[in-house]
């Protein structure tokens, strides 16, 4: 069901140029692709956050005497995480 919909956002995004670029359709996916990819590239780290910040708060839960350790572990995982989502605003520049 998921993928559907994801098709269907796609479809919806590629179809959007500008009104002087729907005659090439090279062009119109190539314009779309950038929102399309960052948007995409936005889920991951999303999740991946949430799961950092969840696990770290359960793993402090659970040992409270290992909170610093776990802290800072919890901040390294967080900086590769959101690592992935500046990526993902660079690589639209780049497609272009």
């Amino acid at each position: 069901m998921l993928a559907i919909h994801v098709l269907h956002l796609v479809h919806h995004v590629l179809a959007s140029a500008p009104p002087g670029y729907q005659n090439n359709v090279y062009q119109m996916h190539i314009i779309n692709l950038g929102a399309l990819t960052y948007g995409l590239a936005a889920i991951g780290p999303g999740i991946g956050i949430g799961l950092v910040f969840g696990h770290a708060i359960e793993a402090m839960a659970r040992q409270p005497e290992a909170t610093g350790q776990i802290t800072t572990f919890m901040w390294i995982g967080f900086a590769l995480t959101e690592a992935l989502a500046l990526i993902g605003i660079a690589v639209p520049f780049f497609i272009k």
